[in-house]
Protein backbone atom coordinates (compact mmCIF):
# COMPACT_ATOMS: atom_id res chain seq x y z
CA UNK A 1 0.00 0.00 0.00
CA UNK A 2 1.71 3.75 -0.77
CA UNK A 3 2.20 5.94 1.82
CA UNK A 4 0.43 9.19 1.57
CA UNK A 5 3.65 11.26 1.14
CA UNK A 6 4.44 8.61 -1.73
CA UNK A 7 1.15 9.35 -3.04
CA UNK A 8 1.20 13.38 -2.75
CA UNK A 9 4.87 13.00 -4.52
CA UNK A 10 3.01 11.14 -7.57
CA UNK A 11 0.38 13.59 -7.56
CA UNK A 12 2.50 16.86 -7.93
CA UNK A 13 4.90 15.21 -10.28
CA UNK A 14 1.47 14.20 -12.65
CA UNK A 15 0.58 18.42 -12.09
CA UNK A 16 4.11 19.08 -13.20
CA UNK A 17 4.11 16.98 -16.22
CA UNK A 18 1.74 19.38 -18.41
CA UNK A 19 4.14 22.30 -17.91
CA UNK A 20 6.94 20.63 -18.33
CA UNK A 21 5.51 19.37 -21.93
CA UNK A 22 4.85 22.89 -23.06
CA UNK A 23 7.84 24.37 -21.88
CA UNK A 24 9.91 21.55 -23.78
CA UNK A 25 11.32 22.77 -27.39
CA UNK A 26 12.53 19.13 -28.26
CA UNK A 27 11.23 15.78 -27.47
CA UNK A 28 15.06 15.78 -25.88
CA UNK A 29 14.31 18.38 -23.83
CA UNK A 30 11.31 16.60 -22.56
CA UNK A 31 13.63 14.06 -21.79
CA UNK A 32 15.54 15.57 -20.08
CA UNK A 33 12.99 17.37 -18.01
CA UNK A 34 11.42 14.00 -17.15
CA UNK A 35 14.46 12.19 -15.62
CA UNK A 36 14.98 15.65 -13.62
CA UNK A 37 11.76 15.86 -12.53
CA UNK A 38 11.39 11.98 -11.31
CA UNK A 39 14.84 12.17 -9.65
CA UNK A 40 14.03 14.78 -7.85
CA UNK A 41 10.58 14.66 -6.81
CA UNK A 42 10.26 10.87 -6.05
CA UNK A 43 12.01 9.50 -3.60
CA UNK A 44 12.24 5.97 -4.23
CA UNK A 45 13.65 6.58 -7.87
CA UNK A 46 17.59 6.39 -7.27
CA UNK A 47 18.38 6.07 -11.21
CA UNK A 48 16.06 7.91 -13.51
CA UNK A 49 17.12 6.84 -18.08
CA UNK A 50 16.10 7.26 -21.37
CA UNK A 51 17.57 4.44 -23.88
CA UNK A 52 16.61 5.55 -27.28
CA UNK A 53 16.68 2.61 -30.04
CA UNK A 54 19.78 3.78 -32.38
CA UNK A 55 18.34 4.46 -35.85
CA UNK A 56 19.77 1.93 -38.25
CA UNK A 57 21.93 -0.06 -35.94
CA UNK A 58 22.32 -3.76 -36.66
CA UNK A 59 21.42 -5.30 -34.41
CA UNK A 60 19.10 -3.04 -32.85
CA UNK A 61 20.66 -1.41 -30.17
CA UNK A 62 19.31 0.95 -26.81
CA UNK A 63 21.22 3.73 -26.48
CA UNK A 64 21.76 5.30 -23.47
CA UNK A 65 20.03 9.52 -23.46
CA UNK A 66 19.38 12.12 -20.58
CA UNK A 67 19.45 9.86 -17.07
CA UNK A 68 19.70 11.13 -13.44
CA UNK A 69 22.14 8.97 -11.01
CA UNK A 70 24.94 7.79 -10.79
CA UNK A 71 26.94 6.88 -14.05
CA UNK A 72 26.17 3.50 -15.63
CA UNK A 73 28.57 1.01 -17.28
CA UNK A 74 25.39 -0.01 -20.22
CA UNK A 75 25.53 3.27 -22.41
CA UNK A 76 24.56 0.84 -25.13
CA UNK A 77 22.51 -2.12 -24.73
CA UNK A 78 21.39 -4.94 -27.01
CA UNK A 79 17.70 -5.42 -27.57
CA UNK A 80 18.13 -9.06 -26.56
CA UNK A 81 19.96 -8.81 -23.23
CA UNK A 82 18.93 -7.29 -19.92
CA UNK A 83 15.38 -6.20 -18.36
CA UNK A 84 15.86 -2.89 -20.85
CA UNK A 85 16.56 -5.24 -23.50
CA UNK A 86 13.14 -7.38 -22.69
CA UNK A 87 10.51 -4.51 -22.26
CA UNK A 88 12.28 -2.86 -25.78
CA UNK A 89 11.51 -6.48 -27.11
CA UNK A 90 8.28 -6.89 -25.49
CA UNK A 91 6.86 -3.35 -26.33
CA UNK A 92 5.47 -3.70 -22.85
CA UNK A 93 6.45 -2.66 -19.14
CA UNK A 94 8.73 -4.93 -16.78
CA UNK A 95 8.83 -4.05 -13.47
CA UNK A 96 10.90 -6.43 -10.96
CA UNK A 97 10.71 -6.19 -7.75
CA UNK A 98 13.54 -7.63 -6.95
CA UNK A 99 16.44 -7.68 -9.54
CA UNK A 100 18.72 -10.62 -7.97
CA UNK A 101 15.96 -12.92 -8.50
CA UNK A 102 15.79 -12.02 -12.42
CA UNK A 103 18.83 -12.90 -14.42
CA UNK A 104 17.95 -10.55 -17.01
CA UNK A 105 18.75 -7.80 -14.59
CA UNK A 106 22.18 -6.38 -15.92
CA UNK A 107 23.62 -5.00 -12.89
CA UNK A 108 24.48 -1.40 -12.77
CA UNK A 109 24.77 -0.71 -8.75
CA UNK A 110 24.79 -3.00 -5.53
CA UNK A 111 22.11 -0.86 -4.15
CA UNK A 112 20.22 -1.53 -6.84
CA UNK A 113 16.89 -3.61 -5.55
CA UNK A 114 13.87 -2.91 -8.08
CA UNK A 115 13.41 -1.82 -11.29
CA UNK A 116 10.58 -0.52 -13.83
CA UNK A 117 11.32 -0.10 -17.35
CA UNK A 118 8.42 1.12 -19.98
CA UNK A 119 8.89 1.73 -23.56
CA UNK A 120 7.88 5.04 -25.58
CA UNK A 121 6.33 4.28 -28.46
CA UNK A 122 6.57 6.67 -31.51
CA UNK A 123 2.84 5.52 -33.58
CA UNK A 124 2.93 1.52 -33.10
CA UNK A 125 6.96 0.94 -33.18
CA UNK A 126 9.01 1.22 -29.72
CA UNK A 127 10.92 4.40 -30.29
CA UNK A 128 13.00 4.03 -26.46
CA UNK A 129 12.39 2.92 -22.86
CA UNK A 130 12.26 5.24 -19.96
CA UNK A 131 14.37 2.90 -16.95
CA UNK A 132 14.03 3.68 -13.18
CA UNK A 133 16.00 1.77 -10.89
CA UNK A 134 15.69 1.91 -6.84
CA UNK A 135 17.45 0.42 -3.57
CA UNK A 136 14.20 -0.18 -2.48
CA UNK A 137 12.93 -3.60 -2.96
CA UNK A 138 9.01 -3.38 -4.99
CA UNK A 139 9.65 0.32 -5.34
CA UNK A 140 7.44 0.37 -8.16
CA UNK A 141 3.49 -0.16 -7.32
CA UNK A 142 0.93 0.27 -9.59
CA UNK A 143 0.54 4.01 -8.90
CA UNK A 144 4.32 4.07 -10.05
CA UNK A 145 4.02 2.03 -12.96
CA UNK A 146 0.82 4.71 -14.13
CA UNK A 147 2.81 7.77 -13.79
CA UNK A 148 6.16 6.18 -15.59
CA UNK A 149 3.81 4.85 -18.49
CA UNK A 150 2.28 8.58 -18.56
CA UNK A 151 5.44 10.12 -18.76
CA UNK A 152 6.63 7.94 -21.52
CA UNK A 153 3.58 8.36 -23.38
CA UNK A 154 3.95 11.93 -23.50
CA UNK A 155 7.81 11.24 -24.56
CA UNK A 156 6.22 9.05 -27.55
CA UNK A 157 3.47 11.88 -28.49
CA UNK A 158 6.58 14.73 -28.65
CA UNK A 159 8.88 11.79 -30.80
CA UNK A 160 5.66 11.72 -33.41
CA UNK A 161 5.38 15.66 -33.86
CA UNK A 162 9.31 15.76 -34.78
Amino acid sequence: MPTTSHTSQIEEVRKELPRLDSDARSADQLMEGITRLLFDKMLKYNWVGFYMLEPGANPPMLVLGHFQGAMTPHTRIPLNQGICGAAASLGRTVVVDDVRSDPRYLACSVETKSEIVVPVFAGDQVAGELDIDSHFPAAFGPEDRDLVEYCAQIVGKRLEQA
